[in-house]
């Protein structure tokens, strides 16, 4: 919120592509890098900036999707955005798709550049105590591996730029090198961040965030103690909890709340809103019993594209599952008739909101709760020593708010077990959050998954993407297979 509107000033003069060279714009202001960069008004919006670039909650269901309909999770049907998400759904995408320079190469290296530029400049501004030095370049440092972590996912290796100046041509970085920078950023900068609740504003980065993050990182990298022991110290702030009521937890008013560990925020304004519902629902939606709170208007949007859930997904949950009741399977038109939706139609309304303006809902998209926490430690105390007692009473943290009976350790023998069952849980717990690809990635099933749908291209070249043909084409190293 506050984070996106200082960076509305800074995009259009520090625009910049992550392949190529260094900053070259000549600004005819007075913010110009010269003079934005001395000040701690001018550093702060540079770095609120980056906040931004990685925080763009109008892109999220883009993000959302592309994981999502790559496993047996989600479907998509219809409309213009059908014409790139088909390409997910059979495993036809290319460098040439369009989304990932756009929604996931572009932002990424934007937030890179401004962190770069906070870190290069912190020591000229004039006047600065060394308190917020050292808290604006955790930040920056944050920003930085936070950046790197979603591109090596998306990936693989990627140039790593550690400079504004850095040269043009740069070859990939190997994984191990994009590890271990990825690592060294975030332990680095926990010691000078504030503790949870104790941040300038909503959405900045504190401990807490920090340890979340690293929490994925190792166990996306498969470091499964060293998961193990960032998701305890996540616990051991004391600070965050499970939300009491997960149909209520995504509800505009109880933005904030201590499951939410960071976020995309969102308004109901243009550039900032949440777009997810308007593709999620079906055609001629007016309400259903399913969430009779919602109500349609002729204010809010609904896209000709479909975002449905497939029936195999939808299946699987315990009739008696609270997570459900985000998820409509029939509904009553503006019309007034009563509609039943059939095979693979099933839809995710977690983002409702009354208030919607056009596509813009103002529900916040999470980038990490604490639930996730729990199931990650819960999945790497599985990978060192098998079904515990701990692991098991972690899930059922989880599972008794989604009031389903508690699992019991006598019913995992093995650790491949319990692994399955951790995947069937998550995929419960964060549908509509775009966690399912890397989660089937890291438990081995992305491309079984897909050969089991009758996906026709789901090769193992497959379990990253290609880098953008404009960068390749900008940065011929960038081609550089360097073995991904």
């Amino acid at each position: 919120m506050k984070i996106q509107q200082y960076s509305i000033l800074f995009f259009t003069i520090l625009s910049l592509v992550a392949c190529q060279s260094q900053f070259e714009l000549t600004p005819y202001s007075e913010f110009a890098p010269s003079n934005v960069l001395t000040n701690e008004k001018g550093l702060k919006a540079v770095l609120y900036s980056a906040h931004a670039s990685i925080q763009n909650t109008t892109a999220s269901r883009i993000l959302i999707n592309i994981s999502e309909v790559s496993t047996d999770m989600a479907y998509n049907t219809g409309g213009a955005e059908n014409l790139y998400l088909q390409e997910f759904v059979n495993f036809t995408w290319s460098p040439s798709t369009g989304n990932f320079r756009d929604d996931v190469w572009a932002p990424h290296y934007r937030a890179i550049r401004d962190a770069n530029l906070v870190l290069e400049n912190v020591n000229n501004v004039q006047g600065l105590s060394d308190a917020s030095k050292k808290l604006y370049i955790a930040e920056a440092k944050t920003l930085r591996a936070f950046s790197y972590d979603v591109l090596r996912l998306w990936f693989g290796g990627v140039p790593l730029r550690k400079s504004s100046a850095d040269e043009a041509q740069k070859a990939r970085a190997t994984d191990d090198e994009m590890k271990q920078f990825i690592e060294s950023e975030y332990l680095a900068s926990i010691a000078d961040l504030p503790a949870p609740g104790k941040e300038e504003a909503y959405s900045r980065i504190n401990k807490g965030v920090v340890y979340a993050m690293l929490t994925k990182f190792y166990l996306n990298t498969k470091q499964w103690q060293k998961a193990a022991d960032a998701a305890k110290s996540v616990m051991d702030l004391g600070y965050y909890s499970l939300f009491s009521d997960y149909t209520k937890m995504f509800r505009v008013e109880n933005e904030g709340n201590k499951e939410m560990i960071l976020v995309k925020p969102a308004r109901n304004e243009n550039g900032y809103g949440n777009w997810f519902s308007a593709g999620a629902l079906p055609p001629g939606f007016k309400t259903s019993s399913t969430i009779p709170e919602f109500v349609w208007t002729t204010s809010m949007a609904n896209f000709a594209t479909q975002y449905r859930l497939r029936t195999k997904f939808t299946s699987s949950f315990d009739p008696q599952d609270a997570r459900l009741g985000l998820i409509i399977r029939n509904y009553t038109n503006t019309s007034g008739a009563q509609i039943t939706l059939g095979t693979d139609d099933a839809r995710s309304l977690k983002y409702w909101d009354n208030a919607t303006l056009g596509n813009n809902s103002g529900n916040d998209v999470p980038v990490f709760r604490y639930a996730d926490i729990l199931l990650s430690r819960a999945e790497a105390l599985n990978e060192l020593n098998g079904p515990s007692q701990e692991a098991i009473s972690l899930i059922n943290d989880v599972r008794k708010r989604a009031k389903v009976a508690e699992l019991q350790l006598s019913n995992f023998k093995t650790k491949e077990e319990l692994r399955a069952h951790i995947l069937k849980e998550r995929s419960w717990e964060f549908y509509s959050e775009g966690k399912s690809r890397e989660d089937y990635i890291r438990h081995g099933v992305f491309i079984s998954a897909a050969a089991d749908r009758k996906v026709q291209n789901p090769v193992n070249d497959r379990l990253i993407f290609p880098i953008p043909q404009a960068e390749t084409d900008a940065n011929k190293l960038c081609a550089q297979n360097q073995g991904y």
